[in-house]
């Protein structure tokens, strides 16, 4: 068995693969602005590359199992608004992942992985939801990992083993310029670099640092906002090099979770975001938070109408007995 492409498949060869060695793949990520120097589908095209080199790890590592790779989903939210971007509701991620996933396990598939490219808070968390929801009411194993893995990278706990894979020490500057690395900038022009040069405008060599504080960061739109170029970091430090440390190293930390997966010693939950857990990320939240408002602001008005026309009909009752 090998790596196979969903839709080059018929419904009776799919049908005839073994559930129980076979892993599907679902690559979802949105098509956005990545500053003047990178195309809109950076997101998508690292997703893929993920979701390709997943693959043949896998299939390396067990044989006889067979890897599915699903057409790439240009969906996303909690994206940078521009030319270029598409942005689609929270709430149609999540859902348009658990049409797919349902499908997929209604069909018999047991194990369905999601890779994504995109680091949006909220867009992590509609996959994480989606693949509790189908795990829970299909009874199978879908699990979204990036969420854990970007967390993990971005907060600079992989460093380490990205200097040795480089062959090299980080400098200082480096590792400051890579704590303000986010979008477009370093890593992500870095990896363009390595998997599409063609792609990468020349002009990155020349862009300034972009630099954002926390409180900045939490604005809509913030890096196209005040003469903004749409990125955040450093991308004139680029190098290819840098790129397939930090790869290898991904991939390193990807395939132990998924082989936990597999094995049954890790559940899914066990490799979610932190945003998971905080209900602003929620997909529900903000409906939720509206009808709880609206609902309270009812119950106070009705109870201090009764209690308004309580007071009238005593007041009324004690003019009644005086007369």
């Amino acid at each position: 068995m090998s790596v196979r492409l969903l839709e080059e498949m018929s419904t009776p060869a799919l049908d005839a693969l073994d559930r129980a060695r076979t892993a599907v793949v679902l690559t979802v990520s949105p098509l956005e602005e990545h500053g003047p120097h990178l195309p809109v589908g950076v997101d998508a095209i690292a997703a893929r590359y993920f979701a390709e080199t997943l693959a043949e790890r896998l299939t390396a590592a067990r044989p006889g199992w067979t890897v599915l790779l699903a057409p790439t989903l240009h969906l996303g939210s909690f994206t940078f608004d521009a030319v270029g971007t598409v942005s689609v509701r929270q709430r149609v991620v999540r859902d348009a992942l658990v049409d797919y996933g349902g499908s997929l396990a209604r069909a018999g598939f047991r194990y369905i992985l999601v890779a994504n490219g995109h680091g949006g808070p909220g867009h992590l968390t509609a996959l994480e939801e989606a693949s509790a929801i189908v795990s829970r009411r299909h009874r199978v194993t879908m699990a979204s990992f990036s969420g854990h893995l970007a967390w993990q990278f971005l907060r600079g706990r992989y460093l380490e083993k990205v200097a040795t894979a480089l062959g090299r020490p980080l400098s200082d500057e480096e590792r400051q310029a890579f704590a303000e690395d986010a979008h477009g900038g370093w890593w992500e022009t870095s990896l363009m670099l390595l998997l599409r040069p063609d792609l990468v405008d020349p002009s990155y060599r020349a862009l300034p640092p972009a630099r954002y504080s926390l409180a900045e960061r939490v604005v809509p739109n913030f890096p196209l906002r005040n003469g903004g170029r749409g990125y955040v970091g450093h991308p004139a430090l680029a190098d290819p090099a840098f790129a397939k440390a930090a790869i290898e190293v991904l991939m390193t930390e990807t395939m132990e979770l998924v082989e936990g997966l597999l094995d049954g010693r890790i559940r899914p939950r066990d490799g979610r975001s932190p945003f998971f857990a905080v209900p602003f990320f929620r997909t529900d939240f903000w409906p939720i938070a509206i009808t709880a408002t609206v609902g309270l602001a009812i119950g106070a008005v009705t109870y201090l109408a009764l209690a308004a026309l309580g007071r009238s009909r005593t007041q009324g009752t004690r003019s009644r007995d005086r007369a």
